[in-house]
């Protein structure tokens, strides 16, 4: 009998483990990559979009964008609901759901490990504390009340935070509830509580894998849908399903679904998240072995290279032939970012100052900069030129702004010759007003695309008679320089999901964290902290428009792009929607084996 039994249990073992798994599957992987080299995965450290395309797979924020809806609605992720908000606006009341745990690691000595308010009221402490030096400290500086105060009283006693003081902008009152005092009402406030720089990290884990400087960048541990398995620097990621992540199944579909949208949800309906088990992410910065890689069946979803467009696209922008036939299919979206803009250091003694003169200089160069080109030529007509900092697809974008700086360089020569930029010595290139040679410099990623923007930017300043040349860096070595004020020029995107966010690339306060160029004007700070007091869309437009205007006066940027993006997915890839707002959609789709596997 007990033999009987036995055998009977084998036999259900054995069928058990037949069955396909339900959700988390390790046989299927997802195979995608990233262009840029990533930072490291410590979400109050990182700033960069390619670390925190990682980042927002492994950690958790309170609140984020349905995959579906559009218009794109703020939902919760961790919170149970919505902030309540008290009367005056100032008090926000956050309740985290219970039950929800960290991926398993040894920081927890073997305990499971249930994420709490408290995890949250230190992720917002890292990010002001001084010895952390986070460049996502302006999300909270100015924002939550006695947070300027402790960043004061943490410098003046040798750089390091008390985490173990109050902050009254930001406490526990329980367990599971987390309080938010702003400084002042602020209607800008709860997209900041979508950023991945907001989610919650376990102080266990950054204790004891953090540098000299508090980082944890090569060993996150969040409580999202999936953990770091193995990484190789600059080459490869591979993440696997976190076997502790919470039962959430695939969102409901909202009553004004797109097809794209109803496709997925047929294909996901039920399903519980996420199904893939693993996401191997490879770091591809050229364009052509990325699309290769796709076209050879090593990636399942990839970003379609905006120099290679015209080999996916016809000009109606519908795939060609050779992908269609194979069931490829393709989705496109105006990005919400802003791309190709051209920042000057503010601080630099050629291209910086507010003297009038440095003034024409910046105006004229971005005159001469025809970025309509770059669309043409290096986008292959995949992006708009940008006449403001926000970008058509966030909310706050003001319609009906023209361009302030127009591609003119007939204007430009004349404006650099009115404020003494000639060409003294009959070289063909300008001198300064004092005499001293004028050349501009700017940083640039070794890659193809860049070579591309390089030659168009050489091509421009020669026709007004100004030398360029480009200090060739690794993108990640490019962002540590610029934080520090030690390039000139840079072109570069910034992707955020608010109108504020974009607004603060000028902001005074943000030098060296997202005011790259160091930027300070009294006026333009006054107003976007008057905008973030708004509740009226038309009157909070009215500032911005103000603001475009202070920024086109004093040129610190200029040049920028909003740009078109398209996805191709394999046609095994199930689940899959475009979404502006969102770095990665991992734990949305799914992949069908048998149709992976063929006939």
């Amino acid at each position: 009998m007990r033999a009987a039994i036995a055998l009977a249990c084998l036999g259900f073992v054995l069928h058990a483990h037949a069955q396909p798994a339900k959700w988390a599957d390790p046989a299927k992987v997802l195979r995608t990559a990233i262009a840029v080299a990533e930072t490291g995965f410590d979400p109050q450290a990182a700033q960069d979009f390619y670390s925190n395309t990682i980042n927002s797979a492994i950690f958790d924020p309170l609140y984020e964008y349905d995959y579906l809806t559009r218009p794109h609605k703020i939902v919760p992720r961790v919170a149970e609901a919505l902030p309540e908000i008290s009367a005056d606006g100032l008090t926000w009341k956050i309740r985290v759901r219970k039950g929800i745990y960290f991926a398993d690691d040894p920081a927890f000595k073997g305990k499971k490990r249930e994420l709490t308010a408290h995890d949250f009221v230190y992720a917002i402490k890292r990010l002001i504390d001084p010895r952390v030096r986070s460049p996502n400290v302006f999300l909270v500086r100015d924002r939550l009340a006695g947070v300027a105060k402790a960043i004061e009283e943490a410098t003046g006693s040798g750089g390091r935070l008390d985490y173990e003081k109050e902050i009254e902008g930001v406490k526990a009152l329980d367990r599971y509830t987390l309080q938010l005092k702003l400084a002042e009402p602020d209607y800008a406030f709860l997209p900041r509580l979508t950023a991945t720089q907001m989610a919650a990290v376990a102080r266990e884990v950054i204790e004891a894998y953090g540098d000299a400087s508090g980082w944890a960048m090569a060993n996150p541990v969040g409580t999202g849908p999936f953990r770091l398995k193995e990484w190789r620097r600059a080459q490869r990621i591979v993440l696997e399903a976190n076997p502790n992540y919470r039962e959430e199944t695939f969102p409901a579909l909202p009553a004004n679904a797109d097809a794209d949208a109803r496709a997925a949800y047929e294909a996901m309906k039920g399903k519980r998240l996420p199904q893939v088990g693993r996401v191997e992410v490879a770091v591809i910065e050229e364009s052509n072995p990325r699309l290769l890689a796709f076209n050879s069946n090593e990636l399942d979803l990839v970003d379609v290279p905006r120099d290679l467009v015209s080999r996916v696209l016809d000009e109606s922008n519908r795939l060609v032939p050779a992908y269609a036939k194979l069931g490829v299919t393709v989705q496109r979206s105006l990005e919400a970012g802003l791309a190709f803009f051209a920042y000057f250091n503010l601080n630099d003694p050629v291209v910086g100052g507010y003297t009038p003169d440095k003034i024409a200089l910046r105006r004229a160069i971005l005159m001469a900069y025809n970025p309509a080109e770059l669309i043409r030529v290096g986008l292959q007509g995949q992006g708009l030129v940008a006449n403001q900092l926000i970008p058509p697809v966030v909310p706050g974008h003001v319609a009906g702004i023209k361009n302030s700086t127009p591609y003119d360089p007939a204007l430009a020569r004349s404006l650099l010759d009115k404020f003494g930029y000639k060409d003294r010595d009959g070289d063909g290139f300008r001198e300064r007003p004092d005499g001293k040679p004028l050349t501009l410099s700017m940083g640039s990623a070794p890659t193809g695309e860049n070579r591309i923007r390089d030659e168009l930017w050489l091509k421009n300043m020669r026709d007004i008679g100004v030398r360029i040349e480009f200090m060739h860096q690794k993108w990640p070595d490019l962002l540590k320089m610029s934080r520090a004020g030690q390039l000139a020029m840079w072109q570069v995107g910034w992707t955020a999901t608010s109108a504020d966010s974009y607004m603060e690339l000028a902001y005074g306060p943000n030098g060296g964290q997202s005011n790259l160029s160091f930027f300070r004007n009294d006026e333009y700070d006054k107003l976007l902290r008057q905008a973030r007091g708004v509740r009226a869309d038309a009157e909070r437009d009215k500032l911005y428009a103000r603001m475009t205007e202070i920024v086109a006066a004093y040129a610190p940027m200029g040049g920028g792009i909003f740009r078109m993006e398209s996805t191709l997915a394999k046609p095994w890839v199930a689940g899959y929607k475009k979404d502006s707002f969102r770095s990665q959609p991992w734990r949305f789709v799914d992949i069908d084996l048998a149709r992976m596997k063929g006939p």
